[in-house]
């Protein structure tokens, strides 16, 4: 049954990424019923449904949001089994969610000092590709999965555009380069030739593929580790959305160079950081 929901997923066109987390979190509920019910499973009943949940808020103690996620698995499961006709009716819904506490607002964790302190280990002690890629999540504001998925036909670095493809929804924005940005993709374009890597790839793999995202994902624990603070490639997402508000750029600005489909998630940046507010408290 996992093989045809994948199939299903395949045929609506989702990403590689999104297949794998709705597969996982439906393994993961199936895993719960064969061991909590001792049964095959059938379908989805909605007694089942409330029970897994309070299992991942009681008995996991799960945060909401993974809660959540594990929920829209289940309705994109529950949206297959209907239409295969192996049941009828819906068994969860976007109403089971666990409702998330608002938090402060600022989204960024990561100062500037940080991003130039990680950004610098990795000039030292990478690849000038390693470096370009930290470079494009820090100052171009790009999802991990954009950036890796960059081919050489689609950027110019005389306009300074960039044409951005396969973000959420698989929409294409153009996102354009600072000097900084330009300066490092040079480094890394000369190089490439000088190595006489002719590959469609902006970023290629030793073994001539993509990059994959595991070797981004152990690159950036093991230079957190190094600067004793945890950085993730969406962690510099949500930095040059905070700095781009900090410096100057508006919020339509921001949303478009980001892919933000809704400005209010934008809008969040705004908020300054709690050390500023806090220092502004301190001056009444």
């Amino acid at each position: 049954m996992i093989q045809q929901f994948e199939q299903y997923l395949l045929e609506q066109d989702k990403s590689t990424n999104t297949i794998k987390s709705y597969i996982q979190h439906v393994n993961g509920f199936m895993k719960w019923f064969n061991e909590s019910k001792g049964v095959s499973f059938q379908k989805l009943h909605r007694e089942n449904v409330k029970d897994y949940i309070s299992y991942l808020k009681t008995i996991k103690n799960d945060s909401p949001t993974t809660i959540n996620a594990k929920i829209s698995g289940l309705i994109k499961f529950n949206d297959f089994l209907i239409d295969k006709g192996i049941q009828n009716e819906a068994a969860v819904t976007k109403k089971d969610n666990v409702k998330i506490q608002k938090q402060y607002a600022s989204l960024a964790t990561v100062e500037l000092k940080d991003v130039e302190k990680f950004r610098q280990l990795i000039l030292e002690n990478e690849s000038k590709r390693n470096y370009a890629i930290i470079t494009l999540l820090a100052y171009c504001g790009l999802r991990i999965s954009e950036t890796l998925n960059i081919d050489m036909k689609d950027f110019n670095l005389v306009s300074r555009e960039l044409i951005v493809s396969e973000g959420k929804g698989k929409k294409t924005r153009t996102v354009f380069m600072s000097d900084k940005v330009k300066t490092v993709l040079q480094g890394w374009i000369k190089e490439r030739e000088e190595k006489g890597i002719a590959n469609a790839y902006l970023f290629v793999s030793n073994r001539g593929g993509r990059v994959d995202r595991t070797v981004i994902n152990k690159l950036f624990n093991k230079y957190s580790q190094q600067i004793g603070k945890e950085i993730t490639p969406h962690d510099l997402r949500h930095f040059f959305c905070s700095h781009a508000i900090e410096i100057g750029m508006t919020v339509h600005e921001v949303a478009n160079q980001a892919g933000h489909s809704n400005i209010h998630t934008t809008l969040l940046y705004t908020n300054p950081n709690k050390n500023t507010l806090i220092n502004k408290m301190n001056m009444l």
